[in-house]
């Protein structure tokens, strides 16, 4: 992946918490102060930027609004967000290399963790059919 051709909030690239935690430095606040704009502790606001909970489409909305960008550019990516950040200067090729493999080991986490979930449904409903069976 070409560092022009990459989308630097896009799914593959950034999560939600990504997203928010870029919105709210370009708007110039700190996670205290969106916190309390939002009506929020300071420990919620920490878990949204570090992907351990989510807000409510309520309070997302308030956020979407108070950051200047689209609900679905939070959510996903898509529409009215930020643009890439202004390059500072080159990075040398071992550390594209290395960003790639990160982003590639991201993608793959992902794809496990939703194998892993697909996976964990199947077992749930085969120990309650066998638990049936016992049962009957």
């Amino acid at each position: 992946m070409s560092d022009e051709t990459t989308d630097w909030y896009g799914p593959e690239t950034a999560t939600f918490g990504d997203r928010v935690a870029a919105a709210r430095e370009a708007a110039g606040m700190t996670q205290g102060q969106l916190a309390r704009r939002l009506g929020v502790r300071a420990a919620t606001m920490r878990a949204w930027e570090n992907d351990l909970s989510e807000p409510r489409a309520n309070r997302l909305s308030m956020m979407a609004g108070l950051l200047n960008v689209s609900m679905m550019w939070l959510i996903n990516g898509q529409g009215e967000g930020l643009d890439a950040p202004e390059e500072t200067g080159t990075l040398a090729a071992s550390s594209l290399e290395l960003l790639t493999e990160l982003r590639d080991m991201r993608a793959d986490m992902i794809a496990r963790a939703e194998q892993l979930g697909r996976l964990e449904k199947k077992l749930r409903a085969a120990l309650k059919e066998e638990h049936h069976e016992r049962v009957s």
